[in-house]
């Protein structure tokens, strides 16, 4: 799996995976999590092979780290890249989203 630098990864990109209601709940559930979390753990209203894609797109963007642990794939916020990258920005998306009232919100 490639993750891209953070300084490589455009705002336009970076609001682009966090504009979707699915991302932005798998964030929100890794930001309010104690530890990393494996793909088959999340609540999420779709497919798990829909999640895969969701999941590819927060990679891409830079917002997930994602690593293998024996046979699980986990999932972990790259929070410090971001916060560096664009200040304020996710934590922004975050408090937004519970302020929405979104599903899974933190």
């Amino acid at each position: 799996m490639e993750h891209p630098d953070v300084s490589e990864v455009s705002l336009q990109q970076l609001l682009e995976a966090l504009a979707d209601p699915v991302r932005r709940m798998v964030v929100s559930q890794l930001a309010r999590a104690d530890e990393d979390m494996s793909c088959g753990t999340f609540q999420a209203p779709v497919s798990l092979s829909t999640l895969t894609h969701h999941f590819n797109v927060l990679r891409e963007a830079g917002v997930i780290r994602q690593y293998y642990l024996g046979t699980a794939k986990m999932n972990t916020l790259r929070t410090d890249e971001m916060e560096q990258r664009f200040p304020g920005l996710l934590s922004a998306v975050l408090a937004a989203s519970v302020a929405e009232g979104e599903a899974g919100a933190v």
